[in-house]
């Protein structure tokens, strides 16, 4: 089916940390996005767009902004149950809450009840792609993967790999996750729209034999993604020392496994030294901001302008359930505030930007999604500016673009969301 999609759009014609806001954007104040075998055929004025295709079906979202879907590149889907647990550290988080819950994941019906539990509460949050961390057993993988086929979704995910500093139950060794997580990639990767990420936690839970068997299979497989942990928290940092007292640094230990490279994603980042800023823009791997994450347990203040400026990419992420909400729009109200406690603020065109076209980027499906252009798949989020009476009155006295849509961004959440579309068909919400 042809589909015209009508409402406000927003795209982006270039990166808003490399040029202003205003020469990044293009708005359409009545425009539409026109819809053909699940990917955008053509965007622009509501009226040329009507003209040009009146066999087109309709579907009308009044003053509703549409953009790109947003895209979570880095979320934990096993922890959806025990998000927003209280008040601890990173090393306490996972001992009391984490671990405990990912235990239960060797059950194939808890997989997959968690699994579609994690992806309807997405997409009731606009987020239509997300690159996940499972748990050791290959049960919860095929739970997610086969939870975002059944919906349609663009995911990234994979098996998280510990043989070391944790607990019985959650420990694999490095053959035995070199070869699941081989099998893995071979039954799901380049699926549909699914693909597979090595993973591996933290340095602090591989042995530096588990880190030379990912490296190699990475080596056997490089058009995947690689994802970790990076300098969270200071505490951390200081562990990995201890742990690797030849490494020159946290960035080091992952770089000398073969775990360094531009299709690389460390998630947090806060901590880092000179000499690993300089590699990670050396080898263009991503670093993904979890403001929400780094708040809640205490982490610390991501520097996004300081690298973005630098043309570094960064993504943005939930990190659920580390970070305390399922909502990209949180998120990057989130970002705002620790912009603005770094003395950096965040125009809204570059909050936008991380949560869609900076994610894709860091995923390396910026030529898929992220974005309103033709060729891309039609993978949208519709946000309603008005969507409580405390963001109504604000956007009623907007007199720019910018100022009717940060009460959203500060202020939305799930409410927010009119609509959501997977290759342009209505999402399912609430259920598959």
């Amino acid at each position: 089916m042809t589909r015209l999609i009508l409402g406000q759009t927003l795209s982006f014609t270039a990166d808003p940390f490399a040029v202003p806001a205003a020469e990044a954007v293009r708005h359409e104040r009545r425009g539409a996005v026109l819809v053909e075998k699940g990917r955008i055929a053509a965007t622009g004025p509501a009226d040329t767009l009507r003209a040009a295709h009146p066999q087109a079906a309709v579907t009308d979202h009044g003053d509703g902004l549409i953009l790109a879907g947003f895209v979570d590149s880095h979320v934990h889907y096993p922890q959806t149950a025990i998000i927003a647990s209280w008040g601890k550290r990173l090393i306490d988080w996972l001992n009391d809450y984490t671990f405990p819950e990912e235990t239960r994941f060797a059950d194939p019906a808890h997989a997959a009840e968690i699994a579609g539990r994690y992806l309807d509460l997405v997409l009731a949050n606009g987020t239509t792609t997300v690159c996940s961390y499972c748990t050791i057993h290959p049960e919860s993988v095929d739970a997610l993967f086969s939870a975002a086929e059944a919906r349609g979704m663009r995911i990234a995910a994979g098996k998280t790999c510990m043989d070391r500093n944790a607990p019985d139950g959650l420990r694999d060794t490095a053959a035995t996750a070199y070869d699941q997580s081989r099998a893995l990639l071979q039954k799901w990767h380049g699926r549909g729209r699914l693909d597979y990420v090595i993973t591996p936690r933290f340095s602090p839970t591989s042995s530096p034999e588990q880190l030379e068997a990912l490296g190699a299979l990475w080596a056997e497989h490089p058009d995947c993604l690689m994802q970790t942990h990076l300098s969270e928290q200071t505490d951390e940092v200081a562990w990995v020392r201890d742990l690797f007292p030849g490494a020159r640094d946290y960035l080091d230990t992952y770089e000398r496994y073969g775990l360094l490279g531009e299709r690389a994603l460390y998630g947090h980042a806060i901590w880092l030294e000179a000499r690993e800023i300089a590699r990670l823009a050396e080898t263009g791997a991503a670093l993904i901001h979890c403001p929400t994450s780094n708040t809640f347990i205490g982490s610390g203040l991501f520097p996004t302008r300081q690298h973005a400026v630098a043309g570094q990419t960064v993504g943005l992420a939930t990190d659920t359930g580390g970070g305390s909400s399922f909502s990209m729009l949180r998120t990057m109200a989130a970002a705002y505030e620790v912009g603005q406690l770094s003395g950096t603020p965040l125009h809204p065109a570059q909050l936008l930007w991380l949560a869609t076209c900076g994610s894709a980027r860091a995923m390396h499906v910026a030529d898929r999604i992220g974005n309103l252009e033709p060729g891309k798949e039609a993978d949208l989020v519709v946000l309603d500016l008005a969507s409580t009476p405390a963001i109504r009155q604000r956007a009623a006295r907007a007199e720019t673009l910018w100022e009717a849509v940060f009460p959203t961004l500060m202020m939305g959440d799930d409410r927010a969301v009119a609509a959501v579309y997977l290759q342009g068909r209505p999402a399912p919400r609430g259920g598959a």
